[in-house]
């Protein structure tokens, strides 16, 4: 049994829980660690004003660990769902109203990508001072492997982490 300050817990009484949302948005099945990741991508900075609840490494049957990230009176765009697909392809998202699920999805990562990182060659054009939006075609969903349209350069997964500043 677990214990507090020399005080004996009962497991329930150790368990911290995260209060449901009336509204919003919960990115489930997030892969482990990559959470902050994922609110770095959105723009979630907290001030904001909404709620947001982020819990990392919590248990999963499905996974064994996982993140998972509740957003209050915020619902995701089908953008926000892509870009989350190139961290955590295997997210779910579910739009809550009225503390329901109304709709349940998994992300999908897109065979084509726009706009969302850069390309991870410095020398592209699209690093260069021109206005262009990277472009990439899918070519691998697992591990995550892009390729940009305008220099062919491949772009890992790890290339997408460091430009979210999650590795340096």
């Amino acid at each position: 049994m677990p214990s507090f300050g020399g005080v004996r817990l009962s497991d329930e009484e150790s368990t911290l829980k995260v209060s449901k949302i009336k509204d919003g948005t919960v990115i489930d099945h997030i892969t482990p660690g990559k959470a902050l990741a994922v609110l770095k991508l959105l723009g979630i900075e907290g001030s904001e004003g909404n709620v947001v609840s982020v819990v990392m490494n919590v248990a999963s049957k499905k996974m064994g660990k996982k993140d998972v990230i509740k957003i209050e009176n915020r619902e995701l765009t089908k953008e926000e769902v892509s870009k989350i697909s190139l961290i955590s392809p295997r997210a779910t998202i579910n739009i809550i109203r009225g503390f329901k699920v109304v709709k349940k999805t998994k992300v999908e990562i897109p065979d084509y990508i726009e706009g969302v990182i850069k390309c991870a060659n410095p020398v592209c054009i699209t690093n260069s001072k021109e206005p262009l939006i990277p472009k990439f075609r899918v070519i691998s969903k697992n591990p995550v492997v892009l390729r940009c349209l305008y220099c062919k350069r491949y772009t890992t997964e790890e290339d997408i982490l460091k430009q979210f500043e999650v590795l340096k």
